[in-house]
């Protein structure tokens, strides 16, 4: 599978010829807009680093037969703004041009009790994890995953049981966008921890486009 890491959480997975899938053009992205031909794109949440409505639109602009798949919360705001979409969330699936597209997870994870905790949807792209802003069960035999490594409703810990319990054959960096003046001290974790247990954690170059 092709994946080209945009930034943050957003970055386009393309698991066969011709089919691009775009996730999460949020507000910590640039240059999600150039990206052309994109088949779908998939938002797993309503925070602005995950959606951002006049960059979705831009988006769009440029791949005006995207189809925008996302959860009922997510939904609600892109019917205020005029985008249509399609909901794909927990326990259901849908097939986009011979590739599956499998949902799991309904909540965020904790930041602070009820602070922030919104309608959070993870989506399996083939075999592609990328679980948004949760670490729930996908359900399904995971071979890539899209890994969140920093944020207020994470500890690293958490990232690293995570990998452990899917057991991939690779992982890469999601969720890092605020992090970058001190990302190599933040990536040494994975990068030191998963090898040994048979997950190679590699970092992607931004609007590189690489085989993993």
């Amino acid at each position: 599978m092709k994946v080209k890491k945009i930034g943050h959480c957003c970055f386009v997975a393309e698991p066969k010829e011709g089919v691009r899938i775009m996730t999460d053009p949020g507000d910590f992205t640039k240059g999600a807009e150039r990206e052309e031909n994109i088949t779908a794109i998939l938002i797993t949440h309503e925070h602005g680093d995950h959606l951002h409505i006049e960059t979705l639109k831009k988006v769009l602009e440029s791949s005006p037969k995207a189809l925008v798949i996302t959860n009922t919360a997510v939904g609600k705001l892109l019917d205020q703004a005029g985008i249509t979409h399609q909901v794909v969330e927990k326990g259901q699936e849908k097939e986009i041009s011979g590739v599956a597209i499998c949902s799991f997870g309904n909540l965020h994870a904790e930041i602070y009790e009820s602070m922030g905790r919104v309608q959070n949807t993870g989506y399996m792209i083939d075999s592609l994890c990328y679980p948004g802003d949760a670490f729930e069960d996908p359900g399904h035999p995971v071979e890539i995953l899209a890994l969140p490594v920093a944020g207020p409703w994470m500890r690293m810990k958490d990232a690293l049981l995570y990998a452990q319990a899917l057991k991939p054959r690779i992982s890469f960096p999601v969720h890092d966008a605020f992090i970058q003046e001190w990302a190599s001290f933040i990536w040494k974790w994975p990068g030191n921890v998963l090898p040994p247990l048979g997950i190679e954690f590699k970092k992607l170059e931004l609007g590189k486009e690489e085989d993993l």
